[in-house]
């Protein structure tokens, strides 16, 4: 497998401008915060890794809530924008660069693993997914848990909206722009400055597997997980194929 080192980052220009989505770095969503209060405290989760950290906005939510965390990308622009942000927050965990697919750590050191984000669709066929899905289960402890999240839903490839604004402030908007393929979705991100000082976009072009309840389930099971669940927000309620506008499923080793 190639090394992270050797991967061209897709990243590299996006990641200083990521965090544009959620504005201030260390506000956190209190309903995503209350789902993982609950969630982490009964499986008795500690340990955490992140494999999937991006800038860092989750590792600081976890951590804030007292857990041992570990956070790692594949992405090396997108970890030193975690580290940036983070130390902002005066905030110290392990990050590592490094392929969920071959996850550096040992087996059964986390109580729970995230990937969080539509981040595991990333990769663009199934033979790879089974591959970090069990790399992901080799470093839960048993009875461990894995938890999942995208934006990817039934909804959204019935509907195929081609745009979707997501941002629109006085001085930056921000519009993704979708094109929908047999298996995957390319998403663009359209960044428009426009203050009075400057007055640019630049985009950025992301592909992703899609991957819906059923498909996490077989390729769940595949990779030895069980007792798998599928949330359609972070409200908890069960995924609903009409109106969910999440996938959040749960797994368990």
């Amino acid at each position: 497998m190639t090394s992270p080192a050797q991967v061209p980052d897709p990243y590299e220009d996006f990641a200083e401008r990521y965090d544009l989505f959620f504005g201030e770095f260390g506000k956190h969503d209190p309903v995503q915060a209350a789902f993982f209060r609950v969630l982490l405290a009964e499986a008795g989760a500690r340990r955490i890794l992140d494999c999937a950290c991006g800038t860092g906005s989750d590792v600081d939510l976890l951590h804030g809530m007292g857990h041992e965390v570990w956070g790692c990308d594949i992405s090396k622009a997108m970890l030193c924008q975690a580290r940036r942000n983070l130390g902002g927050q005066g905030v110290t965990v392990p990050l590592v660069r490094a392929d969920f697919r071959c996850l550096p750590y040992r087996g059964g050191q986390f109580d729970a693993v995230l990937c969080l984000t539509t981040s595991l669709p990333h990769l663009l066929n199934e033979r790879d997914v089974v591959t970090a899905l069990c790399s992901m289960r080799v470093v839960l402890r048993e009875e461990g848990i894995l938890v999942l999240s995208q934006g990817l839903t039934d909804k959204l490839m019935k509907q195929r909206p081609r745009f979707i604004p997501e941002v629109n402030r006085p001085a930056f908007s921000r519009v993704m722009v979708l094109d929908y393929f047999d298996t995957t979705v390319r998403i663009s991100v359209l960044d428009l400055f426009h203050e009075a000082d400057r007055e640019e976009f630049k985009v950025d072009s992301f592909e992703y597997l899609v991957l819906m309840p059923g498909d996490y389930e077989r390729l769940l099971t595949e990779a030895g997980y069980s007792r798998i669940e599928c949330y359609g927000s972070y409200s908890s309620e069960p995924y609903d194929k009409e109106h969910s506008d999440q996938l959040i499923v749960v797994a368990h080793k």
